[in-house]
């Protein structure tokens, strides 16, 4: 028992004689590689910041990607410290990727997906958008997910495949956006009158712009009443804002001006019913139903 243990202690201590410096150089190397992947990322950063007109969303991704490469050298550089052939090692990660990449298809489309996002930028932090029906404000874009806000104020995390793959309508790119509101008036209502009136109230709202021009017209002559639509341009912060105003105030001035604003009716005659025969009498006695608009829409 003795002379076994004696023989175990006795290779343990050659082991170590052989292999000591190499583990202690690799153990080096371990700590000065991270020290200098660490630097290095703070570097990047720091260079990213005085950056202009850098999305905010690149610059921790391109910082965290050299740092990663920067571990791989390491790692090859520790693999040489034990003598280990580096291009067998390779071939087998390759293996070992591809295995990988096989078994995690849809969560290397999510990456895949993130990648494109944010070196296409179809949108940056901060935007509104809607992609494939998934709207709100977007707050980060990270390599798998991406986290949206929505109007509610709920937080949406989404894989980044679904909004790649879907038609992307971005809000807060263009610095302008257009507008369409329609409002009815009766037949019997001064058309030409109700138009000054409405582009006054356009041409009077400063959060319109003057170019492109503002324009009203007549949309479409409908079965109760006369449609006007108004339609303009305004700054994307002012947009929403300035359309809630105008559908407010355009109904108030022109209820004041005297103009009226129809809503589908019916009207409803009832044939008294005659003393004739009684296949007459059916046919009189049944009513005859007619429609028309509130301010001199037309009778069927």
């Amino acid at each position: 028992m003795e002379k076994q243990t004696l023989e175990i202690v006795e290779e343990v201590v050659a082991i170590t004689v052989e292999y000591g410096l190499d583990i202690i150089g690799a153990i080096v190397l371990l700590i000065v590689g991270w020290t200098v992947a660490s630097w290095a990322r703070r570097g990047v950063r720091h260079a990213l910041e005085r950056v202009p007109r850098m999305d905010e969303t690149l610059k921790p991704f391109l910082a965290k990607l050299v740092w990663y490469v920067v571990m791989v050298f390491v790692l090859v550089a520790v693999l040489n410290q034990f003598g280990v052939q580096t291009t067998s090692v390779i071939a087998i990660l390759g293996a070992a990727g591809l295995a990988i990449g096989l078994a995690l298809q849809g969560t290397l489309a999510n990456v895949a997906s993130g990648v494109m996002l944010l070196f296409l930028r179809p949108f940056n932090i901060g935007d509104y958008v809607d992609a494939g029906g998934i709207a709100g404000t977007v707050v980060e874009i990270g390599l798998f997910n991406t986290e949206i806000k929505t109007r509610k104020g709920l937080c949406l995390i989404v894989p980044n495949k679904i909004i790649w793959d879907s038609p992307i309508t971005n809000f807060s790119r263009n610095p302008t956006r257009r507008f369409d509101i329609t409002v009815g008036i009766g037949y019997g209502d001064d058309v030409n009158g109700a138009m000054d009136l409405l582009m006054g109230l356009l041409t009077g709202d400063e959060r319109i712009l003057d170019d492109p021009e503002p324009l009203v017209m007549i949309e479409e002559l409908g079965d109760n009443a006369v449609i006007i639509n108004l339609r303009a341009w305004a700054g994307a912060g002012d947009f929403w804002a300035a359309v809630w105003d105008l559908k407010k105030t355009l109904k108030v001035e022109l209820e004041a001006a005297g103009y009226s604003i129809p809503f589908p009716q019916r009207d409803i005659h009832i044939i008294p019913e005659d003393k004739g025969p009684k296949k007459a009498a059916a046919s009189a006695t049944a009513p005859t139903v007619t429609r028309g608009g509130h301010g001199g829409g037309d009778d069927d």
